[in-house]
């Protein structure tokens, strides 16, 4: 346990979501005295801390940086930058900044698996879960994906399983999982992070003291950088002796453990090769952590996915709808239109949103490849519009309803709508989940 935690010294949470608040709550039940910052002059939660939290000094829209630089650590809401100038002139008067996995971390006691990646981490956090609970493990899920993790803190668990995103990553530095798995890096949050270099830094966080490492093997970008990592092993799309892979014999792929063959790839109920990788990985850090395939194999045989996560919604005048409202950056769209692509139908792609200063330009060859046409939706439409230009037929729509009319009019029988925008929701919805609600909601009405 940190000294500055043991010594009862006033503590920072800064920002106000759900995690601040989680981290609020932790250290009220704990009697560690704390100031809640936050940036916006009437946070969504005022009502629930004037309720919960009324005896707490507060600080909100404008702060007292003297108060905030005499705190003896500042616990740092995932959505908020280190570059964010008050925090950075903290760090530079030698205030500690952590986050609540940080916090989460000092206190637990049971093994943790801890995964991230640009795409995949939600549901393969989840499949790694079910296979732990079908093998009799209590198992404690939650981080990026769902429960905070403070929440989670119980000396009954016996193995926890996180999803960590690059936000969270950046103020963790004594994690040491028992195993730790970054399945792909792709551009994403470009708008935060100085480039790729920067990005992938973030993310190789995960790796620091960890016994056992999981790479992807289709992305050198997975591949450790720094030297003496602990066990690594690996999953990938293609054949390997010793390793999770994906091997195809007599026109059927199949999901193999080096030479020996687990099960056929077409009884996953998640569409797509990108998912084929995501159930390796998720043999992958099964296997690393103790579990048998026996124990593996069910679950992964009856796993239905996540919503908003390539989620078959509906099939209507022999169009199939997909709702991918997740795929919030290129490579995540990218892995969807190739994935669902495999059967050679073609696509009518939904695109568009916040761009996060990502490029498009990757997007090009898979749509030229499977996509009959796309409807550009969002703040950054026009983005998406000038790469697609003279490559591939495109039209605007002003809102989900007419996105989803006028994909369905370009669509033929035989071809799947894909909402994947490959941009972040927030210049329209409030979330992912409320974009993939409302294309849900339109595709009904267009039935």
């Amino acid at each position: 346990m940190s000294n500055l935690i043991a010594a009862n010294n006033m503590i920072a949470v800064v920002g106000t979501g759900v995690s601040g608040l989680s981290a609020a709550r932790f250290l009220r039940d704990k009697k560690i005295p704390f100031v809640l910052f936050d940036t916006r002059e009437v946070p969504p939660a005022q009502a629930v801390i004037a309720t919960e939290f009324a005896q707490v000094h507060c600080e909100f829209g404008v702060w007292d940086e003297a108060l905030l630089q005499s705190a003896s650590e500042i616990i740092l809401s995932p959505g908020l930058p280190l570059s964010t100038a008050a925090i950075a002139a903290a760090r530079e008067a030698g205030v500690a900044v952590i986050g609540d996995v940080e916090l989460f971390v000092r206190y637990a006691k049971a093994p943790i698996v801890a995964i991230t990646g640009s795409n995949g981490k939600s549901t393969v956090t989840t499949l790694v879960a079910e296979m732990a609970k079908a093998a009799g493990i209590k198992v404690a899920v939650g981080g990026n994906l769902g429960t905070p993790v403070l929440q989670l803190l119980d000396d009954q668990v016996q193995l926890y399983v996180l999803e960590l995103s690059s936000f969270q990553l950046e103020t963790l530095n004594s994690l040491a999982a028992e195993v730790a798995c970054l399945l792909n890096v792709s551009a994403d949050h470009l708008d935060r992070y100085a480039g790729m270099a920067a990005y992938r830094a973030a993310k190789q966080r995960i790796y620091k003291n960890a016994r056992h490492l999981v790479v992807n093997r289709d992305d050198p970008l997975t591949q450790p950088c720094a030297s003496g990592a602990g066990n690594v092993s690996s999953f990938g799309t293609e054949a390997d002796v010793k390793n999770m892979a994906l091997q195809e014999q007599d026109g059927d792929y199949w999901l193999c453990d080096g030479s020996q063959a687990l099960m056929l790839a077409c009884e996953l109920k998640l569409p797509g090769k990108h998912n084929m990788a995501n159930a390796l990985a998720a043999l992958a850090i099964g296997k690393a952590v103790g579990l048998t395939h026996q124990q593996m194999l069910p679950v992964l045989r009856s796993f239905k996915g996540l919503a908003h996560r390539c989620q078959w919604v509906a099939t209507s005048a022999g169009v199939t709808y997909y709702n991918d409202s997740k795929g919030t950056n290129v490579g995540a769209t990218v892995a969807a239109i190739n994935g669902l692509a495999q059967d050679g139908k073609k696509l009518i792609v939904i695109l568009g949103g916040v761009a996060k200063e990502q490029s498009f330009s990757a997007l090009v060859p898979a749509l030229k490849a499977h996509a009959r046409g796309c409807v550009l939706i969002g703040q950054d439409a026009a983005l998406i519009a000038a790469v697609l230009e003279g490559e591939l037929t495109y039209q605007y729509a002003d809102s989900m309803p007419e996105a989803v009319k006028k994909a369905q009019a370009l669509a033929l029988a035989g071809d799947s709508v894909l909402l994947s925008p490959a941009c972040a929701s927030l210049d329209m919805f409030s979330d992912y989940q409320a974009r993939g609600d409302a294309f849900c909601q339109a595709v009904g009405r267009v039935q």
